[in-house]
């Protein structure tokens, strides 16, 4: 039997092909759907639908989805079922990923997109932890080694896109996007590397006008994807300084979807930082959100996670957080060798920094953040992502009188992007403090 993308498979059950192709489709769409393969799951243990089944209890990105994951490795270990090369492939680098080991893992899906370049969900798969280990250049190899194979597929498009975009080649990464749009509309990974496109241009009025155009094909979709496409219309609307609506779309689109999920808390704990750093008042949005992020104290799944959950405690003012901080402090030098040095380096100042700052202690945020920017690609996240501690330094140097410093941080910012209010206002007030009003073009 063949799968949806015409790679080969082995399973005990014929019927199981159906959840085979939900997962590979829909993780490739950002789908819900890719859920469809746990009960197929339950009744093969063919080593593919067990691998998939793995794969989706570590996307969870919780403490205990290994434990879950490793289940369904025993059972494709176990299987009678005589699984192909690709197949055992998948399934070791599954196996790896539960262990911590990305190397291995990424090592295993560069390998597939040699030999296999249509399994792509082993490719969007070695993205995924790429992007979590900051390498974007390696991410996009993998996009371009089964690109040859794989063009009629439309995601393969937006895999390159996002690829492009990273490695920071913006004309490639709009002609891949716009590319996989116009083979299927509804394409929402494609959708989010435009915006990230746009906003980094500083094409505020395009990125929105563009985003709310494909906004009703975001149905079906996995809650990341929806809320974090509708997270990145709320930046657009920051820049703009149109901060009422931005918060409205916190409330009505980017929080509640699926508040248990890491990458929710994440998008929500982002956007609430930004519009209060833009002036707005979040009210007791902070306090309604840690409830949620209390129990992830001891989660140092990735650093970049545990950040947003730090700071969301502190604005919260929950005391978990210095548990939290001591916790990442502990955990640090004992991280899987792959993540240690960012967590030591960079994880750790940034945390402390990132505290300080919640609690309104400039100096301190200066010197955590200070020490952790300069490798703060390390610990994975987006450059739009990233951007927040970028920001959250700014507003340091600017509490701390650095005024000087500020300038040197948000004119070449605003150069970029004339059309941010928000870079303006900052910068304004910035040359008030110097004695050069007027002197800005903002």
């Amino acid at each position: 039997m063949r799968d949806a993308l015409g790679n080969a498979v082995a399973l005990g059950d014929p019927s199981s092909l159906a959840g085979v192709d939900a997962f590979v489709e829909g993780f490739l769409a950002c789908e819900a759907r890719v859920v469809d393969v746990l009960p197929a799951a339950e009744r093969d243990d063919a080593p593919i639908v067990q691998a998939c089944a793995a794969a989706l209890h570590l996307f969870a990105e919780a403490p205990g989805a290994a434990q879950a994951a490793r289940r369904h490795l025993a059972r494709a270990d176990a299987s009678r079922v005589p699984a192909s090369p690709r197949e055992r492939r998948f399934v070791e680098a599954v196996r790896a990923w539960a262990d911590d080991d990305l190397g291995r893992a990424i090592a295993l899906h560069e390998e597939q997109a040699r030999e296999h370049p249509r399994d792509l969900a082993s490719v969007k798969l070695g993205q995924y932890h790429c992007f979590n280990l900051g390498d974007s250049p390696r991410m996009l190899r993998l996009a371009l080694a089964a690109a040859p194979a794989a063009g009629d597929v439309a995601p393969m498009h937006g895999m390159l896109a996002f690829g492009f975009e990273q490695c920071h080649l913006l004309r490639r990464a709009e002609a891949a996007a716009r590319r996989a749009v116009a083979m299927r509309r509804r394409e929402p990974w494609a959708h989010h590397a435009l915006a990230h496109v746009m906003l980094t241009e500083g094409r505020f009025d395009e990125g929105e006008s563009f985003l709310r155009s494909v906004a009703d094909a975001w149905t079906g979709l996995n809650s990341f994807m929806v809320t974090h496409n509708w997270w990145h219309l709320a930046l657009f609307l920051i820049e703009q300084e149109r901060l009422d609506e931005a918060l409205a779309m916190h409330d009505a689109r980017v929080w509640g979807v699926c508040r248990d999920y890491s990458q929710d808390q994440v998008n929500a704990v982002s956007l609430l930082a930004r519009l209060e750093l833009a002036g707005a008042d979040v009210g007791g949005r902070w306090e309604a959100l840690a409830p949620w992020l209390a129990p992830r104290i001891h989660d140092h799944v990735q650093p970049f996670l545990d950040l947003h959950y730090l700071y969301g405690l502190v604005r919260a003012g929950r005391p978990e957080a210095d548990t939290m901080l001591a916790s990442i402090e502990a955990f640090a030098p004992r991280a899987p060798a792959a993540g240690r040095e960012a967590w030591v380096r960079v994880a750790v100042p940034a945390a402390r920094g990132l505290l300080a700052h919640a609690r309104g202690d400039a100096a301190g945020a200066l010197a955590g953040l200070g020490e952790a920017l300069p490798r703060m690609v390390e610990i994975g996240g987006s450059h739009a992502q990233r951007d927040l501690f970028e920001q959250m330094h700014v507003d340091a140097l600017m509490a701390a009188g650095r005024w000087a410093a500020a300038q040197h941080a948000l004119q070449p910012a605003a150069s970029a992007r004339p059309r941010s209010r928000r870079l303006a206002t900052r910068l304004r007030r910035t040359y008030r403090a110097l004695g050069l009003e007027g002197a800005t073009d903002a």
